[in-house]
């Protein structure tokens, strides 16, 4: 009886949700008027990019559409693309990419539906900026922009800003464990510019970064945009894959075994991934176990499995102390300590084992900043902030070493590469890479090593470089003012095993224009130029806030086409890298 009572109540109960009308059949809920003649318009559809949206099929098919963001304001940036079968299939919908925040934004719309061309504008409001942390009172979501110049061939450019903010207390963890993602927690704020300074999309960080959870610390570093328009980057213990609408592709944990991503990651033309990181529980030759720091590269396959490991004790000199004694002790990465600049750092046999300059593994000896991968012989290009930049095949033999000659010692000396001129003469260069009556210099302490996509008559293969330039000629000037970066371009022959500096720029501009650490340049080929961000000016300068410059220079000129400046939020803020962003390859 309770049992036939207790039925009849569930029946009743459910015949009141649905309505007479309706009971016993699907009540689907009726979406919200649409602006035009598909369905609804959705911002942020992913949850991660908030100045994104899509405008929902409704059921209908469409395979091709053509789309307006129209910039704001008399000067405003218009953001045009194509949105492909693909695309729309897979986001059900018209994607679109470039919103500013809290504006009703226009957006003009065209497209073909049963047989009928079709011309809408959507007017799409967006929400208000949303920075990851407020410190100290900072009352901005992100750096102050200046554009000082813009060529109009240039008027349609967007760049991807990696931005740092420091939070005091997220360094202090119960775990001594770690070292990038737990000594390096920092809040990442990732953003694209348009050429008037006006933020066009943001990733919304609070949603992939926890400092409370292990796998969610660190920061968010190595982005680079694939030729499908995804993004890929990594973060503390885990790296990623996105589209640039937010929609997460893959988020994987870094291998068993291995710990902090940062800096760089690379995808190969096989599909898999090139991860910088660091080993747990590594066996020293004395027999102690120690946590590495940036020694290790990883290969990992398109579905998160490791297939390879590069472990660069094993292929190089760790001890080799030549450059690392000679570094700003008041710089070393992201270390910023302006009472100890332009002293030279120590180091110690005996010194603790962590993220400080030392040698031998457990230690930051190498802190390799940049990877890239040459096909042609399947080897791997590395920039090594405390050694050089060195280029190792498949085998883990190395190739060669663009360095001074300083320290580089057995079959390590026969890999160093010759400096020569224009016409091949060899240039006489002191063993700490003083070349006198030249104009070739090496690179110290230099970010982003990568192949430009060059080749040239005779096999050589062109390489790009950040040239931060501390502890230049293996010394620190009399003043720190001396102190100079360059974007530097060099043709390596690897037959000969010669190289030869065919391109620099940021010498000229001194000190104004050093950045102590970070930053990046390389070869655009749409437009032919060398992109660059000397990322931290004035980092270490007391009583001055930090802050960067944007350049795109005409190749092999010094005629710079886009310069825009950074001011950061506070003194001894930091950026990390920009990266020249493409909305039609995320369409295609």
């Amino acid at each position: 009886m309770k049992k036939t009572i207790l039925a009849l109540a569930l029946a009743a109960t459910a015949l009141s949700i649905a309505g007479p009308a309706t009971a016993g059949k699907f009540n689907a809920i009726k979406p919200p008027p649409a602006q035009g003649q598909l369905g609804s318009v959705i911002v942020n559809p992913y949850g991660l990019a908030p100045q994104t949206a899509v405008i929902d099929l409704g059921g209908y098919e469409i395979d091709y559409a053509e789309i307006i963001v129209h910039g704001k304001g008399k000067n405003g940036v218009d953001i045009e693309y194509d949105a492909h079968r693909e695309t729309i299939l897979n986001h059900n919908g018209i994607p679109v990419f470039g919103l500013y925040a809290d504006h009703d934004n226009q957006v003009t719309v065209k497209y073909e539906k049963n047989g009928k061309k079709i011309e809408e504008t959507y007017s799409i409001w967006t929400l208000p900026q949303q920075g990851g942390a407020v410190v100290n009172g900072v009352k901005a979501n992100f750096p102050e922009v200046n554009v000082k110049k813009v060529d109009p061939e240039f008027k349609d450019r967007l760049y991807l800003m990696n931005y740092l903010l420091p939070v005091p207390g997220s360094y202090d963890v119960s775990w001594k464990g770690g070292m990038g993602a737990m000594e390096w927690d920092r809040w990442s704020f990732v953003y694209v510019l348009d050429t008037e300074g006006e933020t066009r999309w943001a990733l919304d960080t609070k949603m992939l970064h926890n400092v409370k959870e292990l796998d969610k610390r660190g920061i968010m570093m190595g982005f680079h945009q694939e030729e499908n328009g995804d993004l890929v980057f990594g973060q503390g213990q885990k790296i990623y894959r996105m589209d640039m609408f937010g929609k997460m592709i893959f988020e994987w944990d870094l291998p068993r075994g291995y710990q902090d991503f940062s800096h760089d990651m690379k995808t190969m033309p096989n599909g898999h991934y090139l991860v910088r990181a660091a080993k747990t529980d590594y066996l020293r030759k004395d027999g102690k176990r120690v946590h590495t720091v940036r020694d290790h590269i990883l290969e990992m396959d398109q579905n998160g499995k490791l297939v390879e490991v590069w472990d660069l004790n094993n292929i190089l000199d760790n001890m080799r102390d030549d450059l690392l004694i000679s570094l700003n002790a008041g710089a070393v990465c992201l270390n910023i300590d302006q009472e100890k600049m332009g002293k030279k750092a120590k180091i110690e046999p005996d010194a603790p084992f962590a993220d400080i300059p030392g040698v031998g593994a457990g230690r930051n000896w190498a802190h390799v900043n940049s990877i890239d991968y040459d096909a042609n012989d399947d080897s791997i290009i590395l920039s090594l902030r405390h050694q050089g930049n060195v280029k190792i095949g498949r085998d883990k033999e190395v190739k060669w070493i663009l360095s001074p000659k300083a320290g580089w010692t057995g079959e390590f000396a026969d890999k160093v590469l010759q400096p020569v001129d224009a016409n091949g003469k060899e240039i006489n260069c002191t063993d700490k890479g003083l070349c006198k009556d030249s104009d070739f210099d090496f690179t110290y302490t230099q970010h982003t090593t990568w192949l430009t996509g060059k080749t040239y008559k005779d096999g050589s293969i062109g390489v790009s470089s950040f040239d931060n330039g501390d502890g230049r000629y293996m010394d620190q000037p009399a003043l720190a003012t001396m102190k100079y970066s360059r974007a530097v371009e060099y043709k390596i022959n690897e037959d000969d095993m010669t190289v030869e500096q065919i391109w620099e720029y940021g010498k000229d501009r001194g000190f104004d224009w050093y950045s102590v650490v970070t930053s990046n340049v390389s070869y655009e080929a749409d437009k032919d130029t060398m992109f660059t961000l000397s990322a931290n000016t004035h980092l270490g300068t007391k009583g001055r806030r930090s802050g960067g410059t944007l350049n795109e220079i005409k190749y092999g000129t010094q005629d710079v086409a886009v310069e825009i400046d950074f001011l950061y939020l506070m003194p001894r803020n930091a950026a990390y890298r920009a990266v020249v962003i493409h909305p039609d390859k995320a369409v295609k």
